[in-house]
């Protein structure tokens, strides 16, 4: 009976110590590229930066696209001509305003009221076009920002510069790459499992993660994917944890240890 006892122990403590290769893998890497083709400006980053989501690492050559902007800025701020067309409706109506009254009082024709209605519909008339063109101009400068913005190459993610392509002075054609960009935070752990395993796992169970040296610690992470499918060669499944790594402090790239019950050897 004791020997029985201490056969269980032994065995639950071989289960308690089990673990799994893992790598530790960034979250996402992107190859940073560019929607138009055209001469480098400034290349703003440099391998080993941290770059944020949005912000500006390079910048195309622009000069002409500038000066679209500021030509449009200055027709979509200008009111002079719809100004012009609204003092020229407030003349006709107010000569409208007249004829009626003379018309009225019978010494005006009536020739001479249905000619100042029309004028005074061919000045709203006008006043709607002017209106139109200030609408067409404003609209004429959000397509040009648009074009002026694509000169701007931004991070699309939070992350670390791994590799720069290119520097100042070179052509980035629309395939090209300038970076690529690592996301740190978080981090994907993935390992592979034998089936006998399957079932066993699921997602949202915590996951105890031990870097190789010299890599000190251990950090737990949660199941994210359960692989469906077996991998017939090796009979194992593919598992991927994500850890959370704040301030970026674990590198990517990193074989490791893993371990589905709390504890890693």
């Amino acid at each position: 009976m004791a020997a029985g006892l201490i056969f269980g122990i032994s065995a639950a403590a071989s289960a308690a110590a089990e673990s799994f290769d893992c790598v530790i893998d960034p979250a996402i890497v992107v190859k940073v590229g560019s929607q138009v083709p055209g001469l480098l400006d400034s290349v703003i980053i440099n391998r080993g930066d941290r770059v944020t989501a949005g912000e500006a690492i390079a910048t195309l050559s622009s000069k002409v696209e500038s000066a679209t902007v500021a030509l449009m800025t200055v027709q979509a701020g200008s009111t002079s001509e719809i100004e012009a067309q609204k003092a020229r409706l407030d003349l006709a109506q107010n000569k409208l305003s007249r004829v009626e009254e003379l018309v009225k009082r019978n010494i005006s024709a009536k020739s001479d009221l249905d000619a100042a209605i029309a004028e005074a519909e061919v000045v709203k008339r006008e006043l709607a076009l002017a209106e139109m063109r200030k609408r067409a101009a404003e609209l004429e400068l959000t397509r040009a920002q648009a074009v002026l913005e694509q000169k701007t190459i931004r991070s699309p993610i939070t992350g670390v510069v791994i590799q720069r392509s290119l520097s100042k002075g070179e052509y980035l054609d629309q395939d090209g790459q300038l970076a690529t960009i690592a996301q740190l935070d978080p981090l994907f752990v993935e390992t592979f499992l034998p089936v006998s395993k399957f079932g066993s796992i699921k997602v949202g169970m915590p996951v105890m993660v031990r870097p190789n040296e010299p890599i000190a610690g251990t950090y737990e992470g949660t199941v994210k994917v359960v692989d469906s499918v077996f991998d017939a060669a090796s009979s194992t499944f593919g598992v991927r944890v994500e850890l959370s790594n704040t301030g970026q402090k674990l590198p990517a790239g990193h074989r490791c240890r893993v371990s589905f019950d709390g504890t890693a050897d």
